[in-house]
């Protein structure tokens, strides 16, 4: 099937095939997921008030946690607290680095372009507020993710939502409706994976490759060779996701460490260029924030531009990082909720923030005709010509990097519907590799709304889990800080 569209495509000439099913799918699917009601004439998306109150509510019920905890976040991430003996496939570090990789992607650089595209500047506030209260409800899935995660015959995890909802949920003797939101989760996950995951870091990554390459009428112009592209980007990420989840571990805890700093230094050289405008920059950034047509734009901002670009950057509710996270190596599931909390922190305050200041510092916003990651590379071409051409690294290490993480969360999710079956894992895994090629084919407007609307869905599901479960994650956090204060839980250089 996948060849016979390839093939049809080929024909053609032209993407027109890929692109017009893709829309169908995309229209009906974001009028269900993003159903909108109107306040002060904003389209305020039901689904992004979900979120909205769930980062705000799980704050003011962990007292804080996103701040109280981020100290001892680092610690267990260096390995201050892992024992030898503890279960699990992969360290704290893996772990956090494998969810960064997915968390991490062209959200970070297209989806901040477009944020500040529509709301202006002062939506960099809202995202950086997004980003800070999204840890308190990343600590509340992941602890649960380890929770009651599943150790198979052969010694691999398999957890995340499907199985805390199924499981977490029956122990409250809501078998039936754990189930129901587990399938309904899994389903929702391995179509996120193949859009938002997939489609969407190959369309932009292309799309980056184009501008260094002449555009259109280029090297990489015409849909033979965005093709092309896909197929060769398909190999990549096939030879990694064969591997599983400790051979993507092993990548992504050398591939996220140097593709953030290379990009954030990156950025510094922009600021660098335009140091004297930092001011006037952050400036920009709270008035357009506070100020009647910002707070107007503000509100487009958080809700639909603001948290919804923060939502599909850091995925803070959504149910994917709880898959990654379960993996880990730890006895005490609310370790790995502490670790958690840190994705936000760098997907969301530090790297959007450095891409918004980026884009906002040069001006490149005002630009007409302008979207998703050409106007991030707008601005980087502002200070020196040829820096478009190291966005275009760094576009490429984000898209690979997603779509390792991603096709972890897909095949799990498979693995759930099917019962751990190898050949419907074998099956996911195809066709995810042939949804990097679709990506690559198809239009932003497409691809972004579908990505959208099935990544959106996951928390559904996910987070009328988590709110039922609520009582849980507080009662390993309460033990847990018990232990600490009484020096049952010391650092591992402290034990006898």
């Amino acid at each position: 099937m996948g060849a016979a569209l390839l093939l049809a495509v080929q024909e053609d000439g032209s993407s027109n095939i890929i692109n017009e099913n893709f829309t169908r799918l995309s229209t009906f699917v974001q009028d269900v997921i993003f159903f909108s009601v109107k306040v002060n004439g904003a389209k305020i998306p039901l689904v992004v008030v979900w979120l909205i109150f769930a980062a705000v509510f799980m704050t003011v019920y962990f007292r804080a946690v996103n701040v109280r905890g981020f100290r001892h976040a680092i610690g267990l991430v260096k390995g201050d607290y892992t024992g030898p003996d503890e279960e699990g496939e992969v360290s704290h570090f893996q772990a956090l680095a494998t969810a960064v990789s997915g968390t991490v992607g062209l959200g970070n650089i297209a989806g901040v372009a477009v944020a500040i595209t529509i709301g202006g500047p002062g939506a960099t506030f809202w995202m950086i507020l997004a980003g800070l209260l999204s840890m308190s409800t990343k600590f509340a899935e992941c602890t649960l993710g380890v929770k009651y995660r599943r150790v198979n015959a052969d010694g691999s995890i398999s957890g995340g939502p499907m199985y805390y909802l199924s499981r977490g949920l029956a122990e409250q003797g809501k078998v039936r409706l754990g189930r129901v939101l587990a399938v309904v989760f899994a389903v929702f996950c391995i179509f996120g994976s193949l859009g938002g995951g997939n489609a969407f870091q190959s369309n932009q990554a292309l799309a980056q490759m184009r501008t260094v390459t002449g555009g259109d009428d280029g090297l990489l112009g015409g849909s033979g060779a965005g093709i092309a592209f896909g197929v060769v980007l398909a190999i990549f990420v096939g030879v990694v996701i064969i591997g599983g989840i400790k051979r993507i571990a092993r990548v992504t805890d050398k591939l996220v460490p140097f593709m953030a700093v290379f990009y954030v230094t990156a950025c510094l050289i922009v600021l660098g260029g335009n140091f004297g405008a930092i001011p006037e920059a952050f400036g920009l950034i709270v008035e357009g924030a506070f100020t009647p047509d910002g707070i107007t734009g503000g509100v487009i901002g958080v809700l639909i531009t603001g948290f919804q670009r923060a939502a599909f950057s850091n995925e803070a509710g959504l149910g994917s990082a709880p898959i990654a996270h379960s993996a880990v190596q730890t006895n005490r599931p609310v370790t790995e909720g502490y670790v958690s909390l840190l994705e936000p922190f760098i997907d969301t305050v530090v790297i959007c923030t450095m891409t918004a200041l980026t884009i906002v510092i040069t001006g490149a916003y005002t630009e007409v005709g302008t979207e998703g990651v050409q106007l991030t590379s707008q601005a980087f071409e502002s200070v020196l010509p040829w820096f478009p051409n190291v966005l275009a690294v760094a576009v490429l290490l984000f898209a690979f990097s997603t779509q390792l993480a991603w096709s972890y969360y897909g095949a799990k999710a498979t693995a759930y519907l099917f019962n751990e079956s190898k050949t419907a894992d074998t099956v996911y895994k195809a066709i995810f590799l042939l949804f990097i090629v679709i990506g690559a084919a198809s239009s932003l407007d497409v691809v972004i709304g579908f990505s959208d609307a099935m990544i959106f869905a996951m928390s559904i599901p996910n987070l009328i889990g988590v709110y039922l479960l609520l009582r849980v994650v507080k009662r390993e956090l309460r033990e847990y800080e018990q232990d600490r204060a009484s020096g049952v839980i010391v650092k591992v250089s402290e034990r006898v």
